[in-house]
């Protein structure tokens, strides 16, 4: 299968060097012009977050914050933005791909005055500082940082009949023995060349992704196999999102019957609040819930040594989904919540297992996608 939809084009190399040095040339005009020289970035908080019904997805409100540098509240971060930014270009023109450790130690020291002594000041105290600022010259630029060649842990795998070309190398994932591949930090530097599958198996274990690519579900059923390990790195979402948007694939999510289950599962469908400004690169808003859901405890008999007692977190985490419009607009996914409030039981998909260890990919999942018995 060719690629059929056209999708988000990355940016080239010269594109990215082009849209940083526009964001430092209009602070060094701004100098040279004599006025004192700020930042406008868009706001990253949950109340400039909008829910689009349209696009069934999380986006970035149109709301801006202006960082001075003569504002003693905003000349710090103002300072970071530039430092982090002059870091960035370096390393984009020298054609090197950095860590973001790296980068928060390249730029971490104590500020000095004219000769030289410390002011007891630094640049950045913790990396939570210095990923913050990477965040607001994605937004600023409109690059993601994957993008601007920076590199993260990834942690996503993927197999299936599937070939890449990655660095000229052409790789076929149907063909790593009992292993996956590793999906990079940049998934747009990926080629995708061809996809031979009917839909896309989202994971949410990578120890079930385990279990599953062992018995090789995903050449018995014809699918692509991923999974984020938990909670979803970009990198992951993005493959994701490819898959969907240029290959017209149906993506299902399979997760653990619990509130956090569910929300890893709208993570990938609707973005999340933290990197709404990336939703419509990372999101896939036509994901569907595979399970395991509240109704299946009953539905498939799942014994009770299996069924596990929701804790006071669970429920306030459920309640608190119960509030997202993109829940709220699901009938079914409202039946889902309150029954998992009302019954205070949870369930893993190992519990699955209790009807025998292949009943998880032998009957579970051909069933429920057989018979369109999934949520959305």
């Amino acid at each position: 299968m060719s690629s059929r939809k056209g999708g988000v084009q990355a940016p080239s190399e010269e594109e990215v060097i082009r849209k940083l040095e526009e964001l430092g040339k209009r602070v060094a005009d701004q100098i040279l012009r004599g006025q004192p020289p700020y930042l406008e970035i868009p706001v990253r908080t949950l109340a400039n977050t909008i829910w689009d019904s349209k696009k069934k997805m999380l986006l970035l409100g149109p709301r801006t914050a202006r960082r001075e540098f003569f504002d003693v509240g905003e000349s710090k971060r103002f300072m970071q933005t530039v430092l982090m930014l002059k870091l960035i270009l370096e390393a984009r023109r020298e054609g090197v791909h950095p860590t973001i450790r790296d980068l928060y130690y390249r730029g971490k020291h104590t500020l000095t005055d004219k000769n030289g002594r410390p002011l007891g000041e630094n640049t950045w105290d913790d990396q939570r500082e210095s990923n913050a600022v990477i965040q607001d010259i994605e937004v600023a630029t409109g690059l993601l940082r994957e993008h601007m060649g920076l590199m993260h842990d990834a942690k996503g795998r993927i197999v299936g009949r599937m070939t890449i070309r990655s660095k000229g190398e052409i790789i076929d994932l149907s063909r790593l023995g009992s292993g996956a591949y590793a999906i990079p930090s940049n998934v747009d530097s990926l080629e995708i060349l061809e996809v031979k599958a009917e839909y896309v198996l989202v994971v949410e274990k990578g120890a079930i992704f385990e279990q599953l690519n062992e018995d090789e579900f995903w050449k018995k059923n014809n699918c692509i196999l991923i999974t984020g390990k938990g909670q979803p790195d970009r990198s992951t979402r993005r493959m994701v999102r490819r898959l969907w948007e240029e290959f017209d694939l149906p993506v299902y999510v399979l997760t653990d019957g619990d509130s956090y289950g569910f929300y890893i599962y709208s993570v990938y469908r609707s973005g999340s609040i933290t990197l709404s400004y990336e939703s419509e690169r990372l999101a896939t808003p036509e994901a569907r819930f595979l399970g395991v859901s509240i109704t299946d405890i009953e539905k498939y008999k799942i014994p009770r040594n299996f069924i596990i007692k929701a804790t006071e977190r669970d429920i306030k985490r459920a309640k608190e989904l119960l509030n997202y419009p993109w829940f709220k607009e699901s009938k079914r996914w409202l039946e889902e919540l309150n029954l998992f409030i009302e019954k205070g039981q949870k369930v893993e998909i190992e519990a699955l297992s209790g009807h025998g260890f292949r009943f998880l990919s032998d009957s579970y999942i051909p069933e429920k996608i057989n018979k369109g018995e999934w949520i959305i």
